[in-house]
């Protein structure tokens, strides 16, 4: 018969210590995925900032030229305005979505300690395994993407 791992604290149910170890595995592979996620995230919102500053550039020229020219057409200057808007939605999208990347990863790394801990019982100073806080249950409350909807953190 395979070991097996207690998985209630009564002792009624067990993991085959093998499934123990894909889990974990598969849990902390799903940690790294999102840690590679965030990297990603974070590297298109610097792209993101480097346009967002682009365009705060030409907008201030267009406002300079409009100055000296009040009969320029204001369009270019309400698209440009249009844009910036998105770009600030998009900004503040990302912040959510990196809220969310954390916590979900800190919630895998937490299943990976329990499980490992519950399969490998305790350190080998003998001392028992110390549980992490709990975690808030949801970090983000935005849920829609509508222009206006969305508040910095």
């Amino acid at each position: 018969m395979p070991e097996s791992v207690s998985t209630d604290p009564g002792g009624g149910s067990t993991l085959p210590l093998m499934a123990a170890a894909d889990l974990q595995d598969n849990l902390m592979t799903a940690s790294n995925d999102l840690e590679r996620l965030q990297r990603l995230l974070s590297d298109a919102s610097e792209a993101l900032l480097g346009h967002f500053y682009g365009a705060s550039g030409q907008l201030n020229h267009l406002l300079h030229a409009m100055a000296k020219h009040p009969e320029l057409n204001t369009r270019e200057l309400h698209d440009a305005m249009q844009h910036m808007a998105g770009a600030i939605t998009a900004m503040q999208f990302q912040d959510m979505a990196s809220q969310l990347i954390h916590h979900t990863n800190s919630r895998l790394r937490n299943c990976a300690d329990r499980l490992a801990a519950e399969t490998m019982g305790d350190d080998e100073d003998g001392e028992a395994v110390v549980e992490s806080a709990p975690l808030r249950p949801n970090p983000v409350t935005q849920d829609e993407m509508d222009a206006g909807s969305v508040e910095l953190f």
